[in-house]
């Protein structure tokens, strides 16, 4: 028989502080849940255990701790953010059948002991899963540690004891002995560091033997004065890290045979928790009926429907209906119920019925695809008034931190019943109760607007994906042929340069040439080997030949692999690319691109620049490109209120110029080009919520004068320190952020006892109420710009929105006219969605820059 031991409390830890923070919608943290369960699983598929024990500390003091009162007397308590995780932990563990051991008065780590002394005498091998090193004095033949690591999980057997530290594992012990353990608050002998103590353990194997043969050990006077003063504390430390083996517990092996799985409260447990991955991975997603999360519900009666046809005669007999149809549709199958036919639900794969479905106001989950199979068969959907309610822009709204937007999770957690034996039918059965649970939750959350903006934004991008735009294959071929022969003259003269070829792709061979052969500096070593990261070649470029060369061969290959190429195979039979526009992706509100992502062209050098001159006008038409100037500054003096910013904005002054005035302490006119170009970065990093050092670190001065800047911005613009600061202290508050259009973002990541993390928790709600509210205020515009096309210019069409920018294809003739409605709608969009008192609260205008060409690098100018 095989027992796996694990230390619950130990493999929680790793897992708690190796993944960032993470909730459910009722604010339970998950990320030590999730974690834990996924080391769990891969070690048990690994491992292919028969027996399986979780041992865990309780809070109650150990013998130890009554003994010596300074042992451990340095740990801190469990943060409440892990603590709240631990019960369901051992929850979930038991419903899994895996037995949970606990025994007052000794730790987890006693309890293994004792389990793997259980295995030697009962002639069973045992295997120990922690991310402890002390448990490594438990190492037998027939005891291997998996020592769970951040990179790995190594398994220590007596051999690979012995390899890496010299002696038998039980002598773990006398070491720790004589050189002390910090994390337990284990004094050892005062002055004796790794170093001397392995060494001694190595000759003398333990501290009895040591001591008996002090005299001829041939050490230091130093040394020797240490161990003489110190034995005292070598026993007791001894004593306190030497792991016991007879804790009263069940040591009967048979007894830790996982039991049968309790799948439907597993199941149960892990939808209230919002861990629908966790489900799939424990393959019981599909188990049963999904029960409602709260005890208050009653069983459900069993539920039944019929299924009959949908017809031409069937739509004409509910057109008087008062509520909206709810239909659900897969691409081949639509699924439709009517609120004045209680008990039927109407079905067809005719695509004539589809389109007469689709144009009637509905509800449903997921509509862009709806739209974009009216576009193509020959219907322009009008935004203003969107046929469909879409229930997962409901819950994207509700809850940004996910992507898994799934009616039978949201049923759970909107305590909304899920009929599984209903089928096909289910999903489209729970969807008009969960949809009132949600709209209810938008309403109470402000956020009813901005759900009817989403809603009309769905609109506009499917017409967006359905145009597309047109690419110059040609063009991307050559410019493909081109970098092809960069690369091959840019890796034979690296290959000059190192004096023999290599793959310079590979970290490794590349940091062996720079730092081993090459001598060059900077060449910080790790486990892997050298670091050839792009920070690191930085700081060497321009001093070493070979190191500018394998920028520009990272350059070029990134370029030719992931923008050419895969630009060419994502062009369709019309030719041109009909990239995917993502509405529930980001947790600020912005909008994604993908297959392929339009919104990432490299714009950061002029080679990379050059993309841009394959994405073309069609024949006869033009490209115009609009672009907010400076939106996230002049909304963050907005809602700042800051007079002087806001002035700064009023006078048409250059805010970088304005910034370096008054960060430097001089007169405008003094400012120089590179005072403007550091007040840039210092404008920018404050509102990313940089602090000195990222910020020394971009402008390439000390931390201190960073410093200086940072102090002497808010000086000069106190009101935004005041609004930043308050923006933080009222998301610690709430558990959220919002931009100024109450669109929310939870940051859990605030009251994390992590300091690294609470640190991004800080610059996250810094910066989501601008970045969000500049999210907002794109997606306004292109629906108001859209709108305005249908109705003014026909035939333009708004095909592209990469961040703050907007692209509008039209006809050549009409080129002029489009460009006044693009500028004036991206101009005035703050002014047409908001009420006249709001309206008051955006004194600094929006200014939107209109360029055209046959090409979009033209356009940009």
């Amino acid at each position: 028989m095989k027992l796996l031991a694990i230390d619950g409390n130990s493999i929680l830890n790793r897992a708690f502080y190796g993944i960032r923070p993470l909730s459910n919608t009722r604010g339970v943290y998950t990320n030590a849940i999730f974690g834990f369960m996924n080391i769990y699983l891969k070690q048990v598929a690994e491992a292919k255990p028969d027996a399986i024990a979780v041992a865990f500390d309780l809070r109650q003091p150990t013998f130890r701790h009554k003994a010596v009162a300074t042992y451990k007397a340095n740990r801190k308590g469990m943060p409440e953010e892990l603590a709240m995780q631990l019960p369901y932990v051992k929850q979930l563990l038991t419903l899994l059948g895996v037995q949970v051991v606990t025994c007052e008065g000794y730790e987890a780590d006693d309890i293994l002991g004792t389990l793997a002394a259980a295995c030697t005498a009962q002639h069973a091998s045992c295997d120990i899963l922690t991310g402890d090193r002390d448990s490594l004095q438990l190492v037998r033949e027939n005891v291997t540690v998996r020592l769970a690591t951040n990179k790995e999980t190594i398994l220590f057997t007596p051999e690979r004891f012995q390899e890496e530290y010299g002696f038998a594992p039980l002598s773990l012990i006398d070491l720790k002995a004589l050189m002390g353990d910090s994390s337990d608050n284990i004094a050892g002998v005062a002055g004796v560091g790794q170093k001397t103590a392995s060494k001694l353990i190595q000759a003398w194997g333990t501290v009895e033997n040591l001591y008996a043969h002090l005299e001829e050990a041939g050490l230091t006077k130093s040394v020797h004065t240490k161990l003489v003063s110190g034995q005292d504390a070598a026993r007791e430390s001894k004593w306190l890290a030497t792991i016991v083996t007879d804790v009263p517990v069940d040591t009967a092996l048979e007894d830790y045979v996982p039991k049968p799985v309790q799948a439907e409260k597993v199941r149960e447990l892990l939808l209230e928790l919002e861990m629908a991955k966790l489900l799939e991975k424990l393959k019981l997603s599909d188990s049963a009926e999904a029960a409602p999360a709260q005890e208050t519900h009653a069983p459900e009666a069993a539920v039944t429907r019929t299924e009959a046809p949908l017809t031409a005669e069937v739509l004409e007999a509910h057109k008087t209906s008062q509520e909206p149809l709810c239909c659900l549709w897969d691409g081949q199958t639509l699924r439709v119920r009517y609120p004045d036919a209680l008990e039927t639900v109407y079905v067809t794969t005719e695509p004539a019925l589809w389109k007469a479905v689709f144009q009637q106001p509905h509800l449903t989950f997921g509509a862009k695809p709806q739209y974009r199979f009216l576009l193509a068969n020959g219907v322009t959907p009008d935004c203003d008034v969107p046929p469909a309610e879409d229930g997962e822009i409901a819950a994207y709204l509700l809850n940004p931190t996910t992507t898994a937007y799934e009616i039978p999770r949201l049923c759970v957690t909107y305590h909304v019943p899920y009929h599984k034996s209903l089928g096909e039918n289910a999903d489209l059965e729970a969807l008009p109760a969960l949809h009132c649970a949600m709209m209810q939750l938008v309403q109470k959350q402000e956020m009813a607007q901005l759900l009817h903006y989403e809603n009309q934004l769905t609109v506009v991008l499917a017409a967006m994906e359905h145009t597309g735009i047109r690419i110059d294959q040609q063009g991307v071929q050559a410019f493909g042929v081109y970098l092809a022969e960069q690369i091959e003259e840019m890796q034979q003269m690296i290959y000059d340069e190192a004096g023999h070829p290599f793959n310079i792709g590979s970290p490794k061979q590349l940091g062996t040439v720079l730092f081993e052969e090459l001598q060059l500096p900077h060449g910080k070593k790790t486990k892997t080997g050298y670091s050839t990261n792009a920070d690191i070649l930085e700081k060497l470029r321009g001093e070493y030949a070979i190191v500018d060369d394998v920028l520009k061969w990272r350059q070029y290959s990134k370029l030719k692999s992931t923008y050419v190429d895969g630009l060419l195979k994502a062009v369709g039979e019309d030719g041109r690319i009909h990239t995917v526009f993502k509405q529930t992706e980001t947790r600020t509100g912005r909008i994604s691109s993908t297959e392929p992502n339009l919104q990432n062209i490299p714009v950061r050098t002029e080679l990379g620049r050059n993309m841009r001159k394959f994405f073309v006008a069609r024949e006869g038409c033009v490209l115009l490109d609009a672009d907010y100037s400076q939106i996230e500054l002049r909304l963050l003096a907005n809602l700042s209120g800051d007079r002087q910013m806001r002035e700064a904005f009023l006078s048409g002054a250059d805010i970088h110029a304005a910034t370096a005035a008054q960060v430097f302490g001089m007169p405008p006119e003094l400012v120089t080009p590179a005072m403007r170009s550091d007040a840039k970065a210092v404008n920018f990093g404050i509102l990313y919520g940089m602090g000195a050092f990222s910020l020394s670190q971009d402008i390439h001065v000390s931390v201190r004068q960073a410093n200086q800047y940072i102090q002497n911005y808010m000086a000069q613009f106190p009101s935004v320190g005041a609004f930043m600061e308050k923006t933080v202290e009222n998301a610690k508050l709430n558990g959220y952020v919002t931009t100024y259009f109450k669109r929310r973002r939870p940051v859990p990541e605030l009251i994390s006892s992590n300091k690294m993390v609470q640190a991004g928790g800080k610059r996250i709600a810094m910066n989501t109420p601008i970045q969000g509210t500049a999210a907002d205020i794109i997606k306004l515009a292109m629906i108001a710009v859209y709108r305005r096309l249908q109705r003014d210019v026909p035939d333009a069409r708004l095909i592209l929105q990469v961040h703050d920018e907007l692209i509008v294809e039209v006809p050549q003739a009409h080129a002029v006219q489009a460009a006044r409605v693009l500028g004036e709608e991206m101009q005035n969009v703050v002014k047409n969605f908001l009420r006249p008192e709001q309206q008051a609260e955006f004194p600094v205008p929006l200014t939107a820059d209109v360029s055209m060409g046959e090409s979009w690098y033209e356009a940009k100018g």
